[in-house]
């Protein structure tokens, strides 16, 4: 299970709201009593446990966390740009390609760990992707990866949908278009994941949102911190369905990152390579081949290309696509 987050900064994750846009007007607009008794807090710790309680009870418990640079833990990108086409194409095809430096850049010509993993026997037919920004299809390739991704506003295709899907099919349409036509909203790309999950028991599913992004290039911390919140809940929900799933009970990994990050005081609208701080992000696995660390305070240096192959080694396979990629990260990979 991959998942990520859009532009969320390590910041909120590892500290909790920021003070000086929660009590702020700039970046806030909601009622401020009811969203700081939400989300504030005297220490760092409890901070973080209101605003992501999944990660900060169950992963924090039994997983791995890094990128919390307080601690000198970093996780950056290796592309020069510090967005999200480069971004994502670092994560799934480990090599951070310089041609790679626009959104509107074509169809990845790239090989993805997705897509070689559905060329091989064990995987053929059980590899599926659900993604809120439509940008996806270029990303990994539509055409030429050959399994389902179901990417921004798309409806489920198939002879015999399910009740759920033929309502979510719907419902995506029938809600105001709050980010533009190429963002959908995230509920609506979680929904179609797990009613996939019941339905197909994928092996490998990438679950990829939006919202964080979309809302903080709108300067609307509080609505930013919303998202954060409700993704971690979306997290919590499947993690909790799959574990009541014989098929996922005990087998099942979450590996948790991110395309890139932003910048912080005014600038943490943006995101970019002329934005500092735009290239840490984070990095967050949990599963029965990951041995329960926490929250990792010593220094290291963990890079986005490295996720690829990671992914593969998790599968027992060795990922190749022609290029030099990254090395898989090992201190996740074992457990006494």
């Amino acid at each position: 299970m991959i998942i990520t987050f859009d532009g969320y900064r390590w910041k909120e994750l590892f500290n909790g709201a920021d003070s000086s846009h929660l009590f702020g007007k700039k970046f806030t607009s909601q009622d401020s009593t009811w969203r700081v008794k939400k989300y504030w807090a005297k220490t760092a710790e409890e901070r973080r446990a209101k605003l992501m309680p999944f990660f900060w009870s169950t992963i924090a418990s039994n997983g791995q966390i890094y990128g919390n640079r307080n601690y000198g833990n970093q996780v950056d990108v290796s592309n020069k740009f510090w967005f999200s086409y480069p971004g994502y194409n670092e994560i799934f095809t480990g090599y951070p390609d310089t041609l790679i430096n626009s959104n509107s850049h074509p169809a990845n010509h790239n090989v993805n760990v997705l897509e070689f993993l559905h060329q091989l026997p064990a995987f053929k037919g059980k590899v599926a992707t659900y993604t809120s920004w439509d940008t996806f299809s270029k990303i990994l390739n539509q055409e030429r990866a050959g399994f389902p991704i179901n990417a921004g506003y798309t409806n489920v295709k198939g002879e015999q949908l399910s009740d759920v899907q033929q309502m979510l099919n719907d419902l995506q349409w029938w809600l105001p278009k709050d980010y533009g036509m190429g963002e959908r909203h995230d509920a609506i790309t979680y929904a179609l994941a797990k009613e996939h999950v019941k339905l197909h028991h994928p092996r490998v599913l990438q679950i990829s949102f939006i919202e964080t992004d979309a809302l903080a290039h709108s300067g609307k911390y509080d609505f930013y911190l919303d998202a954060a919140n409700y993704n971690d809940r979306m997290i919590a929900d499947l993690w909790s369905y799959m574990q009541k799933d014989p098929f996922y009970k005990d087998q099942t990994t979450f590996i948790i990152t991110e395309d890139h990050g932003r910048g912080n005081e005014d600038s943490w609208q943006h995101h970019y390579y002329t934005v500092p701080h735009s290239n840490e992000i984070f990095l967050a696995v949990m599963g029965p081949d990951t041995q329960a660390m926490g929250e990792i305070k010593t220094k290291g240096q963990l890079y986005q290309n490295q996720l690829a192959q990671t992914i593969a080694a998790f599968l027992g396979v060795k990922f190749e696509n022609g290029h030099t990629i990254g090395k898989p990260i090992t201190s996740v990979l074992s457990k006494p």
